[in-house]
């Protein structure tokens, strides 16, 4: 990776004020694609989903421990793995108490759901010392409903809102290779009112970023995200493991 060239102070800051113009177009350009996000229209919830927390059996409604939206981290763990998925659990590292009393302090809640049955998460939880909610899918129709789990047996295939002949015409067909059931990450938004639930907004792939984090900040510096160099597959690998890098 080369470095950026060596300059005066003065033309340093002569690119740094060409490159503000653009950042402040990219932040109102930012702000009107929120906007838009928040005028999405909801869709019901009509299925009666099941999870499993430590507390035992707990509905979608549950989940959200009675604040008035839900955000569903959807972490990749089959349930024949013993460990999560690494890029998820780089994710994971950066959910702090602090971000979630925040994010409760604005009536929202945050928790992960996995396919792994609670046995499985509770022990990866423990070794890897997180605290936030984490609830076992397991058994149900919740990771396929939303996308993160595909198995054509179960449920035709969708992933980023894209059929798997769609894909293959963007050159992302990658996320879909492998046995099935194949797990990919995602994130699910609810807003509540009164006991009725509503499905307001999902992303995945490398929309799952939008949340924010570590990468916001590399994005600020000389070297970026890091990732350039590649291993089998097109995947790049990051402290904790390898990550889908597909640019569509």
């Amino acid at each position: 990776m080369s470095l950026p060239k060596v300059v005066s102070r003065e033309e340093w800051r002569a690119a740094r004020i060409e490159l503000l113009a653009e950042e402040k177009a990219m932040t109102r350009a930012r702000d009107a694609l929120n906007t838009k996000r928040r005028e999405l229209p909801m869709v019901k919830v009509e299925k009666d989903y099941v999870f499993e927390g430590p507390d035992g059996k707990a509905s979608l409604l549950d989940l959200f421990d009675g604040r008035r939206q839900l955000m569903v981290g959807h972490f990749m763990f089959n349930p024949t793995w013993e460990d999560g998925c690494p890029s998820c659990s780089a994710g994971a590292d950066e959910m702090s108490d602090g971000l979630l009393e925040h994010l409760h302090a604005r009536d929202t809640s945050f928790v992960y759901v996995s396919r792994a049955p609670l046995a499985k998460i509770e022990a990866y939880k423990a070794r890897q010392g997180w605290t936030f909610p984490w609830y076992s899918s397991y058994g149900g129709d919740f990771n396929y409903d939303f996308h993160v789990t595909m198995d054509e047996s179960v449920a035709p295939i969708e992933y980023n809102y894209r059929t798997p002949a769609e894909h293959e015409e963007a050159g992302t067909s990658g996320y879909l290779e492998g046995e099935q059931p194949i797990e990919e990450p995602g994130l699910s938004c609810f807003l509540r009112d009164g006991d009725t639930v509503f499905h307001t907004y999902s992303n995945y792939a490398r929309g799952a970023e939008m949340t924010g984090g570590s990468y916001y900040f590399l994005d600020l510096t000389a070297l970026g995200r890091q990732e350039d160099w590649e291993e089998p597959k097109g995947r790049a690998t990051t402290a904790r493991g390898a990550v889908p890098d597909f640019s569509s």
